[in-house]
């Protein structure tokens, strides 16, 4: 590979033809600031924070977009250099509100870590403050665009990563503002509320709706018997939003946290991830031994559900019936716990701790309610739940581990990889191929479907039955496989997840989430599944007991009642 030698701050480095100089410097070991840069986006160089003196240069360049040459010298930390940036960063701050102390962002907002690290302690330039509307329409998203600085990564994650468009510049100069379509509140366009704008903002622009003072009124009130489930994914990312390392496994700690905050009891959505296998690995078996609407295509991700209904409606009839885990959780809640702990279903309040930001728009979907009550009354993403225990004073890392109630605690390590793209689909196999064949799974891991691939796609045997799957994660990709299978290209079963990574780099998840941190989470789920003792969701005794006593079988009546539901068409705005 051809290379450049260049000086950056008198360090002599060599990086490939094409590298830019932030590449350089990053070589080099050093940090130039950036505030519109992202290590997983396209160079856009807006913010200019990044600029610096290139020798024999009569200005200053952006270290974001400048092609490195051979014998460049850079300087990075001129005098020149510093006030430049002490300058752009003051012209942003004389527009942005000062509210930090009460920001959702506090602590997390690049902005302010900026202007600490650049030494601002006054603003030369008079306040320009917009006073903008913030958009609350949505039960999962709040935008709030007098905190925008316009650097326009949620611009490029909503139409280049996840294929969406529901956000786009607009306006010039002092009107500039990143806005939805015809400039209407978010739930009135095309918006799939997955929260990977809330990843990619650097402030508050962008932020999920906080719903942690209902569940503090809910643990206070004595009427009340709250429960708590939380995802497969939250066991792999809540240390680190209490501070340990990306990756970092606290299932037990978690659980032990969670009776600290109150909840009278503390369940598992992965025993509700075993539960969707058994009627989503029944309905693909159904379907394909009675020549039903081929592929089966998951329908565990409310985002990507949001956005099959505004722009594949034709396909609907293509998605599982099944709920996601979370709804099948709270309808077995409202029911079959209720009747076996003898507790009136009015008083049991489900709260789910989640990764996503769309489930929350899940759980008030008009649907969601075949218990006869709402499945789930309240949604907290991990931030959300994170902040509860810091309220709390809860010391997470001295806990000692805690096992999960039961009978809705219990679960398999196939459950546990629900967490990752492909682990639903791997799941479904482990499950499928034995329901199929009466027969043991030579190898339980099917690696083939596993990895942070755009697109995968597999041909599974199973017991002479070729079984084509394709597996897709992230929007942009879903819109890919949608159309090849529009096109014709044949599937037997698609798993689809909103969010790249999967649940992993869901839009509730820690901040910053980037893709070298979804690969030590996913690294994490994979961990989990490996050290469970039972990794096949049909093997879960809790599972052949809840059809023993009360649902009788996969896709029976009862089932089809609780477990299953339909997806409506949604206007393209």
């Amino acid at each position: 590979m051809a290379t450049v030698r260049l000086t950056v701050d008198g360090i002599t480095v060599s990086v490939p033809v094409g590298s830019t100089i932030l590449q350089a410097a990053t070589k080099a070991g050093v940090d130039i600031p950036t505030l519109c840069h992202h290590p997983d986006q396209a160079v856009k160089g807006l913010c200019r924070v990044c600029v610096v003196e290139v020798e024999k240069s009569r200005t200053f360049q952006t270290a974001c977009t400048y092609p490195v040459a051979e014998d460049m010298v850079v300087r990075t930390n001129t005098p020149a250099i510093r006030e430049a940036r002490r300058v752009i960063v003051e012209l942003i701050l004389s527009r942005h509100p000062q509210d930090c102390l009460s920001c959702p962002r506090n602590g997390h907002c690049e902005l302010q870590a900026l202007t600490e690290r650049l030494g601002i302690r006054d603003v030369r330039f008079p306040r320009q403050e917009r006073a903008l509307e913030v958009d609350t329409s949505t039960p999962s998203l709040v935008r709030d665009p007098s905190k925008c600085i316009l650097c326009r990564r949620c611009v490029y994650t909503c139409d280049e990563v996840q294929g969406v468009g529901a956000l786009f510049p607009a306006y010039r100069g002092h009107e500039s503002a990143v806005v939805p379509a015809y400039e209407k509140p978010l739930i009135d366009v095309v918006c799939a509320l997955c929260g990977q704008c809330i990843h990619a903002c650097p402030v508050g622009a962008i932020t999920e709706r906080d719903d942690t003072e209902t569940v503090w009124d809910a643990l206070a009130d004595p009427t009340k018997h709250v429960i708590v489930q939380t995802a497969p994914a939250i066991r792999a990312t809540l240390g680190e939003e209490l501070g340990l390392p990306p990756g970092s496994l606290v299932t037990g700690k978690m659980v032990a946290a969670l009776r600290r905050l109150g909840f009278d009891r503390v369940f598992d959505t992965d025993f509700a991830a075993d539960l969707t296998i058994m009627e989503e690995g029944s309905e693909l078996i159904q379907r394909l031994t009675t020549n039903g609407t081929l592929p089966l295509i998951t329908s565990c991700s409310p985002g990507w559900i949001k956005f099959i209904e505004h722009f594949y409606p034709e396909l609907l009839p293509n998605l599982s019936t099944c709920k996601s885990p979370q709804q099948m959780f709270g309808a077995v809640a409202k029911t079959y716990y209720a009747h076996k702990s003898g507790i009136d279903p009015v008083n049991i309040f489900v709260v789910s701790i989640m990764p996503c930001t769309a489930k929350k728009f899940e759980a008030v979907r008009p649907e969601m309610v075949s218990s006869g009550y709402r499945d789930v009354d309240v949604v907290l993403t991990s931030r959300e739940v994170g902040r509860m225990m810091r309220q709390a004073g809860i010391n997470f890392e001295a806990l000692e581990e805690e096992q999960y109630d039961n009978p809705l605690g219990l679960s398999t390590g196939a459950a546990a990889i629900f967490g990752a793209t492909g682990g639903v689909m791997e799941a479904a196999l482990r499950t499928a191929y034995e329901l199929v064949t009466k027969k043991e799974l030579p190898r339980l891991d099917f690696e083939q479907v596993r990895g942070m691939a755009r697109i995968k796609e597999a041909t599974i045997d199973i017991d002479g039955i070729n079984l084509k799957v394709a597996v897709g994660h992230g929007l942009g990709n879903a819109r890919e496989l949608l159309e090849r299978i529009k096109q014709g290209t044949q599937y037997h079963f698609v798993e689809i997840m909103a969010c790249p990574g999967g649940c992993i780099g869901g839009g509730g998840q820690p901040i910053r989430t980037t893709n070298a941190v979804r690969e030590r989470r996913i690294d994490a789920i994979y961990e989990e599944d490996r050290r469970m003792a039972v990794r096949k969701s049909h093997e879960n005794p809790a599972i052949k007991q809840i059809y023993e006593e009360f649902l009788g079988e996969p896709l029976g009546h009862k089932s089809h009642e609780l477990l299953h539901t339909h997806y409506t068409a949604r206007d393209r705005v």
